[in-house]
Parts: structure tokens; C-alpha cells; sequence
């Protein structure tokens, strides 16, 4: 499937749903970097190892369980709060407002609703910063989901019913390929952010994929409107 070729019908959609980290904010912006040196120096104290263990054992971990925090949880009993609140304990000075951005969501019929592995108090700072919180709806985090990270199904059935959202008439926008799966097969319509982003490609399946994009603000701006502004 080639960027920018819608394959699906939209006009049925009144959910709009949005993964946050490297999708409502770009890779460009190595927010993660910040993110990933507080998990690694998390690691190194809880299992006294060094940073080059430490950073295995963090990719290991997010590969096989969906994060981080998860493997850390069911390998050395890590409470899951305090992994949360010290990884985020972040400056988001990276993060800029993006009006362009702003303009597309604003456009968009219907709710507008996150959907994210990290915590809701770090999504809500991230929206700010980005200058969109005002056009969101509500967030589904990783306490709603009793902890349990996408692309565990688990997440997103616990997502449907926390967000009061109908699958059916719901799209769904990530930048990990992977956590596209489970959405598709609750029968949304999905948007796979193809930016860049690490083990974006992970499990790629095409059929899993309605829509293949490359830059978010490029991608709303390329939706059909006969909707007029909501």
C-alpha cells in the first residue's frame, strides 16, 4: 500500500482514535530518548546492572510483553506506579505547537479520544504541549487497562468500554504496525503512521492496515470533508 492511498470509506466514523507517543508528536522530536535514559537508569538500580545490560533488558522486555513496564512488572514484581511516574518525570520543551495539526483535528466529526500505554496525567502534558488538549474528548491510559499495554486485546476491550466508543464506527491511528491488530479485528478502521519510529514495522500484517501514512498533519490534510468544521 503506498502513503497517502485511502483504501477505505470514512464517512461512517465518529470516534477518532489516537495513540499519543510518536504519533500525536513526531519521532523527530526523540522525546523518547529523555524517556528511555529514565527507564534504563530505572533498570540499573532495581537490578543493579550496568547501562548496556539495563538497555537489553529494557528492548528485550518491550518486544515481548508490549512494554517495558510490563515485563517488569510480571519478571520482578516492579510497581507499576513508580516505574510510571518516574520515567515520565520529563521536560517537554522538545514538544512545539503545530497549528497545522491543530486545524486537522479540528476538522474532524465526532470525538477525538487517546488510546496509549503511557499514564493519563503524562498524556494530558503532552496534549498541552502540543497545544491540542482542548480538542480531545478523553484518554484511555494504562490504568484503565488494569495495566495491561496494547496489543494485549485485553487493552482494547477495556478501551471500548471505558471511551463508550462502537468499533464499528471507530478509527484508530498508531505508529507501531503491531497494535493496528487487535483494533482491526474489534473491526475498526485503522491508520498505520509509518514516521519512523523504532520497531515501527515490527508485525507488519497489510490486511491489518485501511490506511498507510507517513505524517499526521499530511494525512488529516488529505481527508475528504463533507462534514465542514465540527
Amino acid at each position: 500500500m503506498r502513503p497517502g492511498v485511502m483504501t477505505v470509506p470514512i464517512d461512517h466514523i465518529e470516534s477518532w482514535i489516537f495513540d499519543l507517543d510518536n504519533t500525536l508528536y513526531p519521532p523527530s522530536a526523540k522525546l523518547f530518548d529523555l524517556i528511555d535514559e529514565r527507564m534504563g537508569a530505572f533498570i540499573m538500580r532495581l537490578l543493579d546492572v550496568d547501562a548496556v545490560e539495563a538497555r537489553r533488558v529494557q528492548k528485550q522486555y518491550f518486544h515481548d510483553h508490549g512494554t517495558t513496564m510490563a515485563g517488569l512488572m510480571r519478571h520482578h514484581g516492579v510497581d507499576p506506579e513508580d516505574f510510571l511516574v518516574d520515567v515520565h518525570d520529563i521536560a517537554l520543551d522538545r514538544l512545539t505547537v503545530d497549528d497545522r495539526l491543530r486545524a486537522g483535528l479540528a476538522r474532524l466529526p465526532g470525538r477525538r479520544l487517546v488510546f496509549t500505554n503511557a499514564d493519563a496525567d503524562y498524556a494530558a502534558r503532552v496534549l498541552e504541549a502540543r497545544g491540542i488538549a482542548d480538542l480531545f474528548d478523553g484518554i484511555c491510559d494504562i490504568r484503565i487497562t488494569a495495566y495491561t499495554p496494547k496489543p494485549d486485546p485485553a487493552a482494547y476491550t477495556a478501551m471500548v468500554a471505558h471511551l463508550a466508543v462502537d468499533p464499528a464506527r471507530s478509527l484508530f491511528v498508531e505508529d507501531m504496525a503491531r497494535n493496528l491488530t487487535p483494533a482491526k479485528a474489534l473491526g475498526m478502521t485503522t491508520v498505520w503512521l509509518d514516521n519512523g519510529s523504532e520497531s515501527g514495522h515490527r508485525d507488519h500484517l497489510p490486511g491489518h492496515v485501511d490506511f498507510h501514512a507517513t505524517d499526521i498533519a499530511d494525512w488529516l490534510d488529505t481527508l475528504p470533508q463533507p462534514w465542514g468544521i465540527s
